[in-house]
């Protein structure tokens, strides 16, 4: 009944983070030392013919909350999206860009803003990346550094 769904271009220049990264969270403003590390999993798969991304990912221990997330974008200003959905119930919809081996997330609302940026290695295996945000959109303060190694 519903036919074989041809790839999604837009998403072939992320092929590269299919597959299991292991995830290293520091530098937290969310923990009581600021010094401690987490330790973590995320996982990049298709959906359907690889019209869609799929990341979830989890910590061990006392940390960020598991999530779930999935990517596309809009091919006609090609521009990508993130809905997100972590294990607190909190659901959010991020832009998203991947350009010059710099990955780009970011979203604007009058009470929480936030901004990622991850830059990737030569070799593809590996994503240095941290979060900030702000509450006025104005003052912004450091969330968190992650780092992502192909496993």
């Amino acid at each position: 009944m519903f036919g074989t769904m041809k790839q999604n271009e837009l998403l072939l220049n992320l092929t590269f983070l299919i597959g299991e990264w292991k995830m290293e969270i520091s530098k937290t403003s969310f923990l009581p030392d600021p010094s401690s590390k987490l330790t973590g999993i995320t996982l990049f798969e298709w959906f359907e013919e690889q019209t869609f991304l799929i990341m979830r990912s989890g910590v061990e221990g006392d940390g960020p909350p598991n999530v779930v997330a999935i990517i596309s974008g809009d091919d006609t200003n090609k521009q990508y999206q993130m809905l997100y959905y972590d294990e607190r119930g909190v659901s959010r919809i991020y832009n998203m860009s991947f350009e010059n081996d710099t990955w780009k997330l970011w979203r604007d609302s009058s009470k929480f803003s936030q901004r990622f940026e991850g830059k990737v290695s030569a070799d593809r295996k590996t994503i240095n990346a941290s979060w900030v945000n702000s509450t006025d959109g104005k003052t912004w303060q450091h969330d968190f550094n992650i780092d992502y190694h192909k496993a």
